[in-house]
């Protein structure tokens, strides 16, 4: 098999690479340089993708004796990556940039092209596991160590990407078992920190950046009755959860800390209160795609719910759920094609007898998420991943949040 080895620069994609040539493929290491500041250098364990990373890279790979390229990806990231994540902030939402990357990076652009030049598979360093049902469809799992696992980043693959993508290290037991791996194969990477922040900020500081980036305007804060009890420099540089930097003039009648409820770009207001009023009861998805086989059981309504988990964060706890679709696929409101919808050059030869083809066209549908236990701080912009035991099913971006004891009130 000829695989593309996605080559980060960190030891988890070395790893991988090593053990794809160690199975006998035809590998060959690509760098994806993203950033559009050349002389980028990585700052401790902030950021990847930097001059750095590509050095460490290419150093693994002549270890490993693979070919070793550079490919620019900077303009689509700016656009795809960057430009949508200020978009989101601007419309008042949180945005999971890794997930978006994942999806129209490192598995659209970066998977197109290679299979385009003649590869198999797409070889990465996540923690993650690709499977097959009985029938031959592959499926997406949890990776086998749950403090690494990374498959909620992977929640927006479709079937046909995930037939095509390949985890190495899925398996590993641990990230230590990895480093291990590294030191005994001479890689430089063994001991290098692992990234955690947004790669195009690597300071983390979010907020200063966004004000380079976004307009803003001062305005009011609110408590949950509407009164106003202070001003901010900026709606669109809060979170949702967030109970530092809040300004806010007047104390809480009780005393205790408030918190960032919502976030109102249209009339440029914050809302804050309690800590209780964090905890969501029920979540509205958007842009639905499913991981593989769409669930068969889910349908229409609260009665055609399916049992699952959902997880709204990269390593959050996954809480008992139920899910159902609502109302009509966004196709057929925006006109815009989902990622799993059948194309009308293909749609018109499958058989309309075959139970497939509803269950495909679910996908881009808007879905609802009720949890069984609250589930705190869930912002709009964030995506919730469902899973059954430790499949990933799908994912949606959060239209909408609710507390059922504010929407009471």
């Amino acid at each position: 098999m000829r695989v593309l080895a996605a080559m980060s620069g960190g030891v988890d994609s070395a790893v991988a690479a090593a053990r794809a040539v160690d199975a006998g493929h035809e590998v060959v290491g690509v760098h994806l340089a993203l950033s559009r500041m050349p002389g980028t250098l990585r700052t401790g364990s902030r950021g990847c993708c930097t001059i750095e990373d590509s050095r460490d890279a290419h150093r693994a790979a002549d270890i490993l004796g693979i070919p070793y390229y550079v490919w620019d990806f900077s303009e689509r990231f700016k656009e795809d990556i960057v430009d949508d994540f200020i978009a989101e902030y601007s419309a008042g939402r949180t945005p999971n940039p890794c997930m978006r990357c994942n999806e129209r990076i490192k598995f659209a652009a970066l998977l197109d092209k290679a299979l385009a030049l003649g590869f198999d598979a797409v070889a990465t360093g996540h923690y993650a596991e690709v499977k097959y049902d009985a029938e031959g469809n592959p499926e997406l799992h949890r990776g086998a160590d749950w403090n690494k696992d990374q498959s909620y980043v992977l929640g927006v693959l479709t079937t046909e990407q995930l037939r095509h993508s390949y985890f190495p290290i899925g398996a590993s037991a641990s990230k230590a078992d990895v480093r291990a791996e590294a030191a005994e194969r001479g890689l430089a990477v063994a001991n290098k920190p692992d990234s955690y922040d947004i790669c195009f900020i690597p300071d983390g500081n979010t907020k200063a950046w966004l004000a380079d980036k976004i307009p803003m305007r001062p305005g009011a804060v609110v408590d949950e009755s509407g009164e106003q009890v202070g001003e901010h420099d900026g709606a669109t540089a809060y979170t949702v959860g967030q109970r530092r930097g809040l300004q806010l003039g007047r104390p809480a009648a009780d005393g205790k800390p408030r918190y960032v409820l919502e976030v109102r770009p249209d009339d440029n207001t914050v809302v804050v209160g309690p800590e209780r009023l964090l905890a969501v009861d029920e979540m509205k998805g958007i842009r639905t795609s499913w991981c593989g086989t769409v669930p068969r059981d889910i349908g229409q309504g609260e009665a055609s719910a399916i049992e699952c988990l959902v997880q709204v964060r990269a390593h959050g706890d996954p809480v008992p759920a139920r899910a159902w679709l609502d109302g009509e696929p966004e196709t057929a409101r925006t006109g815009q094609p989902s990622a799993q919808e059948p194309s009308p050059a293909t749609a018109g030869e499958a058989d309309p007898d075959d139970e497939a083809m509803p269950r495909e066209r679910s996908a881009g549908q808007r879905i609802v998420v009720r949890l069984d236990e609250p589930m705190r701080g869930v912002a709009p912009g964030q995506t919730l991943v469902l899973y059954q035991g430790t499949r990933v099913l799908g994912q949606a971006t959060i239209d909408a949040a609710h507390s059922l004891e504010r929407l009471g009130a």
